[in-house]
C-alpha cells in the first residue's frame, strides 16, 4: 500500500504514505507541517473541528472523554497510522472530546473543508478515510470494554505496547502522572504498578521517562486488547499500523511484540 517516496516522507504519516499518488497529490498542496509541544490541546468538548490533524514519526496525540468530575479517560491513541479530527464529518462539527499531544514532535496539518474538497473529487479517498474512520471507532469501542474489565495493571501494560509500537522506541517520554491520566486513575495506583513491572524486571524509570526493558514480558502481562486493534487495522487498513522494530535503550532491535 506504501507509495513511492514523496516529499513529505520526512517526517513520516504512515496513513498518508498508504495513500494512491494521484490522491495524495489532491492534499499535499494543503498539508502544513508543524510541530507541537507535549500537552498542547487541539480541541477541547465542544469546539469547531476546524483543523486535521496527521501525526508524524514518533509523535502521539490522545483522545480523551471528560466526566463531571473532571477526570479525563483515554479512548483513542493517534500516531503516525492515523489523523485526529474531522475525518468523515462534512464540515465544521464540535468537538465531542478533548484532543491533546501525548508526546510532542512533527505533525502535518490541513483545514476540515480542504480534506472534505478533496474527497469529493476522488472516491477511492472518501473510501480511505472512511476505513481509517472505522479502526479508529474499533480502537475507541475496545478501550470502553478494556477500560471496564480489565485490571490498572493490565491497561497500563497495554497502553505502554501500544505507546512503543507507534513510536518504535523502548524509551517513552512520559510520567507516572501523566501515565495515570491517561488511564484515568490516581497517581498513587498507578505508582503500584510501577514498582510492580519494575519488581518483574519489565521497566525501568528514569526522570521523565518510562523505559521498557523486556517488550515481550510486558506483552504477556498485558490484555490481548491492543492486539484485536492491530488485527483490526491490518484488516481494514494493510500496511498503515506501524511494523518497524522497535529500538531498545540499548541500541538493539526487538520484534513488534503484536505484530
Amino acid at each position: 500500500m506504501r507509495s513511492p517516496t514523496r516529499s513529505l516522507d520526512a517526517p513520516v504519516s504512515n496513513l498518508l504514505r498508504g495513500l494512491r499518488n494521484s490522491d495524495f497529490a489532491l492534499l499535499k498542496p494543503h498539508l502544513v507541517p508543524a510541530t507541537v509541544a507535549t500537552g498542547t490541546v487541539l480541541y477541547e468538548p465542544g469546539d469547531d473541528v476546524k483543523k486535521v490533524y496527521f501525526p508524524c514519526d514518533a509523535t502521539l496525540l490522545a483522545f480523551r472523554v471528560m466526566l463531571e468530575d473532571g477526570t479525563a479517560v483515554e479512548t483513542a491513541l493517534v500516531g503516525r497510522e492515523g489523523a485526529l479530527a474531522g475525518i468523515v464529518s462534512q464540515g465544521r462539527l464540535p468537538a465531542y472530546g478533548r484532543a491533546e499531544v501525548q508526546f510532542g514532535g512533527p505533525i502535518l496539518w490541513m483545514h476540515v473543508e480542504q480534506l472534505e474538497e478533496a474527497k469529493m473529487q476522488s472516491l477511492v479517498l472518501r473510501h480511505f478515510f472512511a476505513r481509517y474512520a472505522d479502526c479508529l471507532m474499533a480502537q475507541v469501542f475496545q478501550a470502553v470494554a478494556c477500560n471496564a474489565v480489565h485490571s490498572i495493571e493490565q491497561r497500563a501494560a497495554k497502553w505502554l505496547i501500544a505507546a512503543m509500537e507507534r513510536t518504535s522506541d523502548t524509551m517513552l517520554p512520559m510520567t507516572q502522572e501523566q501515565l495515570a491520566g491517561m488511564l484515568g486513575v490516581g497517581r498513587s495506583y498507578v505508582s503500584r504498578v510501577i514498582q510492580t513491572l519494575k519488581q518483574r524486571e519489565l521497566i525501568e524509570t528514569r526522570r521523565g521517562r518510562l523505559i521498557v526493558t523486556s517488550p515481550t514480558g510486558l506483552q504477556h502481562l498485558a490484555c490481548s486488547c491492543q492486539s484485536a486493534v492491530r488485527r483490526h487495522f491490518d484488516e481494514v487498513l494493510k500496511g498503515v499500523y506501524p511494523d518497524e522494530p522497535i529500538v531498545g535503550a540499548d541500541g538493539r532491535m526487538h520484534p513488534n511484540v503484536t505484530g
